[in-house]
């Protein structure tokens, strides 16, 4: 079943100096419990297609559908939770006082949102930590914090913009191997957006490339390294080969021979 489904949708914005067409002609179909990346250069529409998905844009043609509803209801049903860029965590409230933010804006009483801060804590292994401010945490803890955030409303999907483009590598690895770990335990639908091959490459059972402006699907390559990757699996034939094929897609997208 395509819990997200698209169908010839662009996208133009009205700006000063014109109309700008940021989507044209995007068809995708992502299934339950599915891993996709989308990747591009800057300006190709990523973000603003992951945007589209959320109900934070609106597209001007063509149709998308978000668990069999438009994207404003699906976004009134909390189909979704949408891990930004940044942590976007209140530095006055503690850690589980950012978590039990959309809670409480939903209603749920006390003792719920207490035992969805603990669960969702310990599911970003991040126990022990819910009265520290986010200033006292790493950019990864953060970030860990803001999917626990994420989590907390029990969506069925997770849109993920960029989420650990600003960390080191280190982290980055770390991270990415807790949120392949997550997505196992939770069978969650993961839409992540990401500049980076070989994080994509990691990640993903499919791998959406596009290209420049106006952004377009060039590619869809899918990714078949079963569910357990360690992280020396970027050293093996079958995923250079897929890595190499993203980027023959990514420099075709571009007009590169």
């Amino acid at each position: 079943m395509s819990v997200i489904s698209a169908e010839n949708l662009d996208l133009v914005f009205q700006t000063d100096d014109g109309p700008v067409q940021a989507l044209s002609a995007i068809d995708l179909d992502i299934e339950k419990g599915e891993f996709v990346s989308l990747i591009g250069p800057s300006g190709c529409g990523k973000t603003t297609l992951l945007r589209v998905i959320a109900d934070l844009e609106t597209p001007t043609g063509g149709t998308i559908t978000v668990n069999g509803m438009t994207p404003g209801e699906a976004r009134e049903k909390r189909a979704y939770g949408y891990v930004f860029q940044a942590s976007a965590l209140f530095p006055w409230r503690t850690i589980a006082a950012n978590i039990a933010l959309p809670l409480e804006v939903m209603g749920i009483d006390r003792a719920e949102r207490e035992r969805r801060i603990e669960d969702n804590l310990a599911l970003v292994d991040l126990s022990g930590f819910g009265n520290r401010f986010p200033w006292q945490l790493s950019g990864g803890m953060q970030q860990r914090a803001s999917i626990a955030r994420a989590l907390a409303v029990q969506p069925d999907m997770l849109l993920m913009d960029e989420p650990f483009g600003a960390l080191d590598e280190i982290v980055r690895d770390h991270l990415n191997e807790e949120l392949l770990k997550l997505w196992a335990k939770t069978g969650k639908t993961v839409v992540f957006v990401t500049h980076s091959i070989p994080e994509a490459v990691f990640l993903s059972t499919r791998i959406v490339v596009m290209s420049p402006r106006p952004g377009r699907i060039h590619e869809i390559v899918n990714c078949d390294l079963g569910p357990d990757r360690p992280l020396d699996i970027r050293d093996t034939p079958e995923f250079l080969a897929i890595a190499h094929r993203v980027r023959d897609g990514l420099r075709a997208g571009h007009g590169y021979d």
